[in-house]
């Protein structure tokens, strides 16, 4: 059985699928990223002319029907139905037959909010209609695990099941569960991965209301910004992706492609505050070294971070001082970052797989993702955010930061497989 430096089974990716405001599949929003492309416009899902923000990073042209059932897709909430199709992606991608292994095959998958579209109609319904016309599947559309339990019925997944539901840190740490599940022999495979869909009435006015989002209704492409001095809030995004985790020896056995090493994970929590990230950056930066040991690696063999960057004014100062501690100064000063979060949008819940996937693409294929619309230094934010052009560069070992409003933190470290 091969095991790493800490005795632990390794675990490699070897599956990927994505549906993103940058593309309908994992390889298109990869492209469009590197290319410097936004996913930001206006919101085409409701009139939102009467609210504080007019734009989100939308997923284009989605098609429940190529991927679901029709008469099965209208028992799911859009952001069930955008892992469903993010998970059937990297089935085919893998090369798995999944239904027929299933008893050693789980899925993890996460998510921020669940179902609020049809929390939203389901309430609109019982006020204008009254109880008696409330959809009969109210409920399974709107609970969160119900992601992770249409992917495990439709894949046909029997092994672990999960759903975590930590904000913006809970992909990363479906990612970070569908590891320990593999490490510990309860599987041998596992889909993780994390979906959002929250761009709707509620979600906006919610988000607008608490001032957490960017007002620049009059350029969306360019009002996701991370680290740039002009930074004005987030811009909604919504995504489904998925990672094929498998145990090494059994993706080699079958002659699985294998694009990166799941090698380390580390979590934290910051107990401050419902929204702002710790001033400090302390707590974060625990999670990041704590994913160091877990990999076995040096913080000055890192080559990439993908940021959680979000475009807000607290959180990248915040996360500046957090690589600045987990890495030290002079290795944070010299260390490529980028925050994908400037093309695709805060996908909330499923922001740290659809990071995970591009920083397993940047493994693969030696390029650094920008940071769009970085115009502006912030003195606070004097780091290498690898500004609006990608970067070619040797990356044998990235690392993906999510960190989500409760004070949740969780860091993944990937690495090129080697023997």
């Amino acid at each position: 059985m091969a095991v790493n430096g800490n005795g632990h089974r390794r675990v490699v990716i070897t599956g990927i699928g994505a549906l993103t405001p940058l593309g309908n599949d994992a390889e298109t929003s990869w492209r469009n990223l590197v290319a410097g492309e936004s996913g930001a416009g206006p919101i085409t899902q409701f009139d939102s002319s009467d609210y504080f923000v007019h734009f989100a990073c939308e997923v284009k042209d989605f098609d429940p029907s190529n991927w679901i059932d029709r008469k099965q897709a209208r028992r799911m909430d859009r952001f069930a139905q955008l892992i469903l199709a993010a998970a059937r992606q990297a089935e085919a991608d893998s090369g798995l037959e999944i239904a027929a292994d299933g008893d050693r095959i789980g899925a993890s998958i996460a998510t921020g909010i669940g179902g609020i579209k049809s929390f939203q109609d389901c309430y609109d319904t019982l006020i204008r209609r009254g109880p008696d016309r409330v959809n009969p599947f109210a409920i399974p559309c709107i609970i969160p695990n119900m992601g992770a339990g249409w992917v495990s019925m439709e894949l046909g997944t029997r092994g672990p099941l999960s759903s975590e539901c930590t904000a913006c840190a809970a992909s990363n740490m479906a990612i970070g569960q569908g590891l320990d599940d593999i490490r510990l022999g309860r599987a041998d495979v596992m889909l993780c991965g994390g979906t959002e869909s929250a761009i709707n009435q509620v979600g906006i006015a919610g988000f607008g209301a608490m001032r957490a989002l960017s007002r620049r209704n009059d350029d969306p492409k360019g009002a996701s910004r991370p680290f740039d001095a002009g930074r004005d809030g987030f811009v909604m995004g919504e995504a489904g992706a998925v990672l094929v985790l498998e145990e090494l020896e059994r993706a080699r056995a079958r002659g699985a492609k294998i694009y990166a090493e799941v090698a380390g994970y580390g979590l934290s929590s910051d107990a401050k505050h419902v929204t702002e990230p710790d001033p400090t950056g302390r707590n974060p930066a625990r999670a990041m070294t704590m994913a160091f040991a877990d990999a076995g690696i040096d913080p000055k063999e890192v080559d990439y971070i993908n940021a959680h960057g979000t475009s807000t004014p607290l959180g990248d100062a915040a996360e500046t001082r957090v690589i600045k501690l987990a890495l030290g100064e002079e290795k944070a000063g010299m260390t490529p970052i980028s925050s994908t979060k400037g093309a695709t949008g805060h996908c909330l819940g499923a922001g740290g797989a659809v990071e995970a996937i591009f920083s397993t693409l940047a493994i693969r294929d030696g390029k650094l993702p920008p940071t769009i619309n970085y115009e502006v230094e912030d003195p606070e934010c004097d780091l290498d955010y690898i500004p609006n052009e990608s970067r070619d560069a040797d990356v044998r070992v990235s690392v993906s930061n999510s960190f989500g409003f409760g004070g949740h933190n969780a860091s993944i470290v990937l690495k090129r497989l080697q023997e």
